[in-house]
Parts: C-alpha cells; structure tokens; sequence
C-alpha cells in the first residue's frame, strides 16, 4: 500500500519559515524523482519544486532563493524548506511522486501579511 504523509504546515508571519516533509512509502519514494505542489482554492495545483532520485533540484521561479527541496534516501522522505514566506504562498501543498498517480493529503500553510 502506496502511503504519502505530509506534515509541518501552519501559520506564519509574512517573512517566516516553514519546514514541510512528506514521508512516503519506500516501494514509491526509491522509484521516483519527488515533487512539491501547491493549490489554491478555484485554482489548478502547480508545480513548487522537484528534485530527481539523484538529489537534483527544481523550482518554480516564485520560490527560488527562498525555498529549498532535498530527500533523505534511508528515510523515504523529502522535504521542503521555505523561508521568506510570503502571502502568496498561502496554498494547501501536496506532495507527489513524479510519474505516479499517487498524492498526498495535502498541508495547509497560511502567511500572514
């Protein structure tokens, strides 16, 4: 059974840091290049950040500088550091194994302006 557990969002001050992680199962995580999405309410969800089972990063444009995505292989995790938050990061953020049609339940993570 394919399990993917997000946890770490919550709500910060504008200018903040958030750590979010998502554990996944092995069988899915060791397979795939992992990725962050977010979404917003009447929005489609978006792509955040990617990293490869290499540990080669991705982000969006909004995000690079500020956030930060890495994977610990003996932990089936990967995570997502986010500084300098702002408003518009205000979404519910998934995590999702690329090439799979799995998703988590998602971590809302509210800023505060």
């Amino acid at each position: 059974q394919v399990q993917l557990v997000e946890s770490g969002g919550g709500l910060v001050q504008a200018g903040g840091s958030l750590r979010l992680s998502c554990a996944a199962s092995r069988i899915i995580f060791s397979r795939n290049a992992m990725a962050w999405y977010r979404q917003v309410p009447g929005k489609q969800r978006g792509l955040v950040a990617s990293i490869t089972n290499g540990g080669i990063p991705n982000y969006v444009d909004s995000v690079k500088g500020r956030f930060t995505i890495s994977r610990d292989n003996a932990r089936n995790t990967v995570y997502l550091q986010m500084n300098s938050l702002k408003p518009d990061d205000t979404a519910v953020y998934y995590c999702h194994p690329l090439a799979s049609t799995y998703w988590g339940q998602g971590t809302q993570v509210t800023v505060s302006s």
